[in-house]
Formats: structure tokens, C-alpha cells, sequence
């Protein structure tokens, strides 16, 4: 699995002119499920993501993760995370989990978020969305299990 952790003062998801997914100061994982991945990887994933020190705390250093800072998660399937990019003019994307397996996994990752006893918003998988975000800091980080 291959996330980009986003810290964000707010964030959205937009599909077809509607608001399907928002929330205020958390992170925005923007998330693709690989051919290999498994429900252990996936919950490795949402462990790491929650408990990840991206907030500055009292000393002014990354001291605090979403969870302790009482922050919301907004969660997107994104498969292009996948894309390999180092041959040609057209990436491969051969590395991405298919949509079949994808979806389920992906919907396992937010239960597995949800678990943790954050507020998670999502997307529309496979949706042609638009992604607004305030990125905070800007703080981004690449996850890979």
C-alpha cells in the first residue's frame, strides 16, 4: 500500500458538483492499494497513519499524531500511486491492485482508520473526484508498506 499523508487545516472531496467527503484540521490520505497487499498490510497502514507524529506539539516539534490531536482523516482511493513512470510516455499502472480487490481492501483500510477512533471521511471509489485541500505547513509524507 502507498499513501501520501497530507496535514491539512481542511480539506474536501467533490464528485459530480457535490460535497461527498469533508473535514476540518486532520490529514488527507490520499491511498493506493498494491497486487500484493493484504488486510495485515492494510492494517499496518491505518496504525501507522493515526500514530504518525505530524502535529507540532509544545516544543514545536512533530510531537503529536492525528489521534492525539483530535484530528479527522479524510481518506482517498487513489491507484495512480502506482504508477510507474520510467519508461515511455505512458505510465504503467501494473502494480496497482485491480478495482475487484482494490475496493474491498481500500474499504477495509477505513474500518481499519475508523477502528482507531478517528472520524473518517471518504471519497467515491473509482469516481472522478476533485480534491480540495489546505495543506498545513506544507507537511507531506510518502508511506509505503
Amino acid at each position: 500500500m502507498r499513501v501520501i499523508l497530507q496535514r491539512v487545516s481542511e480539506a474536501s472531496v467533490v464528485v459530480d458538483g457535490r460535497v461527498v467527503g469533508a473535514i476540518g484540521m486532520g490529514v488527507l490520505l490520499l491511498a493506493a492499494v498494491g497486487r500484493d497487499d493484504s488486510r495485515a498490510t492494510i492494517e499496518k497502514m491505518a496504525a501507522k497513519c493515526t500514530s504518525l507524529h505530524v502535529f507540532a506539539g509544545e516544543s514545536g516539534h512533530f510531537d503529536r499524531s492525528v489521534a492525539e490531536e483530535g484530528g479527522s482523516v479524510l481518506a482517498v482511493s487513489q491507484f495512480t500511486l502506482y504508477g510507474d513512470c520510467r519508461k515511455g510516455r505512458r505510465p504503467s499502472l501494473s502494480h496497482a491492485a485491480p478495482p475487484d480487490v482494490a475496493e474491498p481492501l481500500f474499504d477495509y483500510f477505513v474500518e481499519a482508520l475508523r477502528d482507531k477512533g478517528i472520524h473518517v471521511e471518504t471519497g467515491s471509489f473509482g469516481a472522478l473526484m476533485q480534491v480540495r485541500l489546505a495543506n498545513d505547513g506544507p507537511v507531506t509524507f510518502i508511506l509505503e508498506t
